[in-house]
């Protein structure tokens, strides 16, 4: 029976933070996730590293600005996969008075120290650029910074570099139950193969999403009185309503805001929706009405609407919120709560309700704080400085491609900008000795190669033609059935 220090329970954003910062620190980590990596919450969410402007109106300050904080940190440390945006709101009186939201933005700028990016300010929508798509009769708004992210791609990341620093990763593999024995925790995984064997472990992190509650009381037997609130956030996917690298947050009547994002060059996406949900987590979906309420809310600004007809792709997240008695679920709190249960200052356990993807790496620190009593000598601090694999850039992100470019003329630029964009310093992992087109063995379309798909497979944890086309890359928005079709075929003919 093999010993862990950890054994983190959930693959997605805040299991594999936790896990790559243990792992930094000196302790042996197993992570089990009973499906792919970043399968659920973590691949489904608005795509954005940022403060969450809105959160001020909820009085979360301290969320605000560890959330900006933490921005900046990606910036330096995720660069291959976060990078600058801005953000235009075009103001509507009869919604927020103009002096709220310079407020508001004021303290944006302010909440937390900014080094890279710049600061808010008011905005003339009188002429181009930012009047791209909008109606004439908006005339003024505001305009300040946040970032995008590849979501899926950032769990990955982390996942690479806790796999280089000892920790093993084993996805498709559940945690059937664990009990406190002889001082350790006695935990039973199972396999998706139905392979059964038993590990021990020092402590469990409960990283579970949607399933932490059910994870906490029915397979570790630990009762707890904190709740989980499952919140579904769902999306739409749009051909390109407008043009400009720049995103607009839109005021909705509702009080709420919904995000317009350039997404995969040719789309736009727009989210997001707050509907409490109850019952199983683990299939949601962006139903009409949700569809129809993104629409609604877009076509309050776009000169050229856009109808459900019109949607690309739809998809939803559940947010496993932390139960705060807050009956509007827009309100609910998305700071996080760790909780350490314990038998006799031993064998815990910690839970991780709440978080949200700009916060998951200062989450993992304060998830090992809560630790560090169980293991005496724990190594301090060290993810706020230490590079995810791909960003360790020299140069500039542009400097760097063209670096690329040159060593791989001969390979096609869209397939070159793919893979930089997946990968980063990598890049060259996946190319190997290619000199030309060939060398990347069949081409799917939208630039995926099987070269690449491999590397995915022995690298990434990848297996299935949804964990290559939807979380490794987005190249299943662009390919058609056919072509979808068979990526498939190529994964089980492998």
């Amino acid at each position: 029976m093999k010993k862990f220090d950890l054994l983190v329970i959930g693959g997605g954003i805040n299991g594999i933070g936790i896990a790559r910062d243990a792992a930094g620190r000196g302790l042996s980590v197993l992570v089990v996730e009973k499906d792919d990596l970043a399968s659920h919450t973590s691949s489904w969410s608005s795509k954005l590293i940022h403060g969450g402007l809105r959160y001020l109106e909820q009085y979360e300050f301290r969320l605000v600005g560890e959330a900006l904080a933490e921005r900046e940190i990606l910036l330096s440390i995720a660069g291959h996969l976060v990078s600058p945006m801005r953000f235009v709101m075009p103001h509507v009186p009869e919604l927020r008075p103009r002096w709220m939201i310079r407020i508001g933005l004021f303290l944006y700028d302010h909440l937390s120290r900014r080094t890279s990016l710049p600061g808010s300010s008011g905005l003339s929508l009188a002429g181009p650029p930012y009047n791209a798509g909008l109606k004439n009769t908006l005339r003024n708004g505001f305009i300040y910074s946040d970032c995008r992210v590849d979501d899926a791609r950032l769990v990955v990341a982390n996942a690479l570099d806790a796999k280089r620093l000892g920790a093993q990763i084993l996805t498709r593999t559940l945690c059937v139950s664990a009990h406190r024995k002889d001082g350790l925790w006695q935990a039973r995984i199972k396999s998706e193969e139905g392979a059964s064997r038993e590990i021990t472990a020092v402590a469990v992190v409960n990283a579970a999403g949607p399933w932490v509650k059910e994870v906490l009381n029915g397979h570790l037997h630990q009762p707890s009185r904190d709740n989980v609130r499952l919140v579904k956030g769902s999306h739409i996917v749009v051909p390109r309503v407008y043009e400009g690298e720049h995103a607009f947050i839109l005021q909705n009547d509702d009080k709420r805001v919904v995000f317009m994002i350039p997404y995969e060059g040719s789309f736009t996406l727009i989210g997001t929706t707050d509907v409490a949900v109850e019952g199983d987590p683990g299939k949601p979906l962006a139903t009409d009405e949700e569809v129809a309420y993104l629409c609604r809310a877009a076509n309050r600004y776009l000169a050229k609407p856009v109808a459900p007809a019109d949607v690309a792709w739809r998809y939803a997240g559940i947010r496993p919120l932390y139960d705060d008695g807050t009956s509007d679920p827009s309100a609910v709190t998305r700071d996080y709560t760790l909780r350490v249960d314990d038998d006799q200052g031993a064998m815990a356990v910690l839970s991780v309700f709440g978080g949200k993807i700009t916060t998951y790496r200062r989450l993992a620190e304060h998830a090992l704080e809560k630790l560090t009593p169980y293991f005496p000598g724990l190594k301090g601090a060290w993810t706020d400085k230490a590079k995810l694999p791909g960003s360790d850039f020299e140069g500039s992100r542009d400097a760097v491609f063209a670096r690329l470019r040159d060593k791989y003329a001969g390979l096609p630029v869209e397939a070159l900008s793919g893979i930089f964009r997946r990968h980063g310093t990598l890049s060259e992992a996946v190319l190997g000795d290619a000199s030309a087109a060939a060398d990347l063995g069949e081409h799917f379309g939208a630039g995926l190669y099987a070269r690449e798909i491999q590397y995915l497979v022995d690298h990434e944890w990848a297996r299935t033609a949804v964990d290559v086309l939807w979380r490794r890359s987005k190249a299943g928005l662009h390919l058609t059935t056919v072509q979808s079709e068979r990526v498939a075929q190529w994964l089980a003919d492998k």
